[in-house]
């Protein structure tokens, strides 16, 4: 349930509020710590504020004649401030300035639009064009040229994540009635475009989203008082054009025949989020609100009238909420916990909360209720009623009965129609998010594209197969031919995200997926969209695709041991082991591809006769790069590879074991694998070598240990320790 707590005042807005902001609030941003908001005004200010105290804890303002044209935010890792005045002039400054004239100033070549700071991405720097540049690129040239990506379209809002490490903005704009949404991958400078379906007479008025499993959920307020979802796969094919992103109804804003006529909102948790409205009952003047909504149950959590007007804005931070209520700002801190049926119905018990149980919205709870309620009515419309007033029930019901059908009985009656129509009518299906049973649903629709696609061996959906596979949680036992068909028609994407997010798949298929990915040339590779996160930490990608040297620092290298294993002169070894450590065998692509192949589950027993079967020459290739990972993972203390889903030292280790078992005999017999073998033999008893000396002097630091807790060391002393 939620529930709003206790409520007080910041700050005045007006001329008497002190703190400058006499102009009306431009935004609130997170200041350097939890307990710190940063003001910005319609002017020429930015105040930092303390929360819990209540007072304001610096002021800075430009010159008279300059304003403030985007939201001041902090730069969580320098601790610093960033402005921008007049559209195009950046200011940079840090807590002990005073004087705005005097700190860092540089002139752009383009207008700001807005800048958002990420706590570990740095700050990023969004223009009315619709470029973006990170603080950092953009401050070793000011005057640089920036891209105008969006041409006549106005950008309505923005928002930044972080995917794991990966900086990832979004932005809508607007033209002539049509939004447009666009997603921008900074570190893999990826743009996608795309449209929002357009509802008839009908506009979005604001937008929240925010960011899980590499899926963006955007919600979009819209003007018949309802929210609506539109999922976007952060992982899309980059040659394809713009797509048209569908929607489905979240929530409807009502209450008990009331309308909530929503400005602003934000997302609280999963399961909750907040809007801020006006409330209008039929022949009612209209009340200004804060309310709580559970869109897991549909229903209205609580809600706290505002008599005095407010400016239709609303800010959330550290479970508190932000907003201008009459001529200060105000801050109400509130509480959400897990959902359920009682509370979200008002039958909990909570002292703080009032009972809103009239408030729920029964219409759009549990459709198997409505199943029950029609065939009740159709069976008794049959015995009563006359033929003519037979026909018009019937007429009504039927418009609701599609609604009522199974899901077998859905995909019977447009197995045979037209393609177009066939995807739709899933797509709507699959929108329907509350039916009963809604995993073995899905697999039902996967299944009845994959069995088209036998059918017509032209026919392959791809986009519409990744986007289920990326926004449902499925499994391989759900749809067994999915992968048969992607491995068909090598669709390496979609090969790549079943093995992330797939915890089922059969030996067989995961040998089947590592063939197909040593076999496919880099050339194609290149110009298909794969997943790089993996990889883009720890090999370094230019423009061209090719992976840049880096030094090699080997953790357990010794000199003097590869002395007294190889007659070569020590130039040559260093320069054979340098060919083969610092590059990576495959190219980037390929690379992640066989990453997700390591962080599949198997059993060594069932795989290894299937590895067996594995060409020599792709052994090879694959043991190469297996060699390249594990010297990578041994360059630093942690042997942990940098990235989101990068192997673990383990999963080289044991892929690499399994795949000398497998293949041993053929290894030693080829020419091309005797060096690498040698290499591999010879680092792997370096690192030996060196963690058996590290084992010789470990009693002795235990013993270090031991005396440094004996002793209490109150003064200043220098010691000598003899290790022996």
């Amino acid at each position: 349930m939620a529930a709003l707590c206790d409520s007080f005042t910041l700050c005045g807005l007006g001329p008497s509020g002190g703190v400058g902001l006499g102009g009306g609030l431009l935004a609130l941003e997170p200041g350097p710590d939890p307990d710190h908001v940063l003001l910005t005004d319609r002017g020429r200010t930015a105040t930092l504020f303390k929360v819990s105290d209540q007072k304001p804890l610096g002021c800075w303002s430009v010159k008279h004649g300059q304003i403030i044209t985007c939201p001041v935010v902090c730069n969580f890792e320098t601790r610093e401030y960033i402005a921008v005045h007049d559209d195009k002039v950046l200011r940079i400054w840090k807590n002990t300035d005073i004087n705005l004239d005097k700190v860092f100033k540089a002139t752009l070549s383009s207008d700001v639009y807005r800048i958002h700071s990420l706590p570990y991405g740095g700050p990023i720097v969004l223009f009315k064009g619709g470029g973006v540049r990170t603080l950092d690129v953009l401050l070793e040239a000011p005057q640089q040229e920036i891209e105008n990506i969006i041409s006549d379209e106005v950008i309505k809002w923005s928002e930044a994540f972080m995917d794991g490490q990966q900086p990832v903005l979004i932005f809508t704009t607007e033209k002539g009635g049509d939004f447009f949404v666009y997603v921008q991958k900074l570190k893999m400078n990826n743009l996608h475009k795309y449209k929002l379906e357009q509802l008839e007479l009908l506009k979005p008025l604001s937008f929240t989203a925010y960011i899980k499993n590499q899926i963006i959920t955007l919600l979009c307020l819209y003007s018949n008082d309802s929210v609506y979802k539109v999922l976007i796969p952060l992982q899309q094919n980059s040659e394809e054009e713009e797509q048209i992103l569908p929607k489905s109804q979240l929530l409807k804003l009502s209450v008990s025949g009331s309308v909530l006529k929503g400005t602003s909102f934000v997302v609280l948790d999963k399961d909750h989020i907040a809007v801020l409205g006006s409330l209008a009952a039929p022949g009612e003047e209209s009340k200004e609100c804060l309310t709580i909504w559970n869109t897991k149950f549909q229903t209205l959590q609580t809600l706290k009238e505002l008599p005095l007007a407010t400016s239709g804005q609303l800010w959330c931070y550290e479970e508190k909420f932000f907003f201008t209520h009459g001529k200060v700002l105000t801050v109400i801190t509130y509480k959400c916990e897990t959902s359920s049926l009682a509370a979200a119905v008002g039958k909990q018990k909570d002292s703080q909360t009032p009972d809103v149980s009239s408030f729920v919205n029964w219409n759009t709870l549990a459709d198997e209720e409505l199943v029950v309620s029609l065939q009740s009515q159709q069976s008794v419309v049959l015995k009563s009623e006359s033929k003519m007033t037979l026909r018009s029930k019937r007429n009504s019901i039927a418009k609701v009965q599609p609604d009522t059908l199974s899901v077998g009985q859905i995909l019977l009656n447009i197995k045979d129609t037209s393609t177009t129509v066939f995807e739709e009518e899933l797509r709507q299906l699959i929108s329907k998010a509350r039916m009963p049973d809604f995993q073995a649903s899905i697999g039902c629709v996967i299944t009845a594209l994959i069995n088209r696609c036998k059918t017509n061996p032209k026919y392959y959906p791809r986009n519409f197969l990744l986007h289920i596979v990326q926004t449902q949680d499925l499994s391989y036992s759900l749809c067994p031919d999915l992968m048969a068909v992607a491995l068909e028609k090598k669709d390496v994407h979609l090969l790549q995200i079943c093995l992330q997010r797939f915890p089922d798949i059969p030996e067989e298929i995961t040998y089947a997926c590592l063939k197909v990915f040593l076999s496919i040339s880099e050339a194609y590779l290149q110009r298909i969209d794969v997943n790089l996160e993996s990889v883009i930490c720890y090999i370094d990608i230019e423009f061209n695709n090719k992976e840049v040297k880096t030094e090699i620092v080997e953790n357990g290298f010794n000199a003097e041991l590869e002395q007294e294993n190889i007659r070569n002169t020590e130039i040559t070894k260093e320069t054979h082991l340098t060919a083969d450590c610092s590059f990576c065998p495959v190219g980037p692509q390929k690379a992640a591809l066989l990453n997700a192949v390591l962080h599949s589950a198997y059993n060594e027993v069932f795989l290894l006769p299937h590895l067996k079967n594995l060409p020599a020459q792709q052994a090879v290739l694959f043991l190469r790069y297996l060699y390249y990972l594990y010297v990578k993972s041994s360059e630093k203390i942690n042997t942990a590879l940098p990235g989101i889903r990068s192997p673990t030292v383990s999963q080289i280790m044991d892929w690499m074991c399994l795949l000398l078992d497998a293949h041993f005999t053929v290894m030693v017999m080829l020419p091309e694998a005797k060096e690498l073998l040698s290499n591999l033999h010879k680092f792997v008893r370096a690192q030996v070598r060196f963690y058996s000396e590290l084992n010789k002097i470990e009693g002795s630091l235990r013993e270090l240990q031991r005396l440094n807790h004996q002793k209490d060391s109150q003064t200043y002393s220098i010691e000598v320790l003899e290790l022996i």
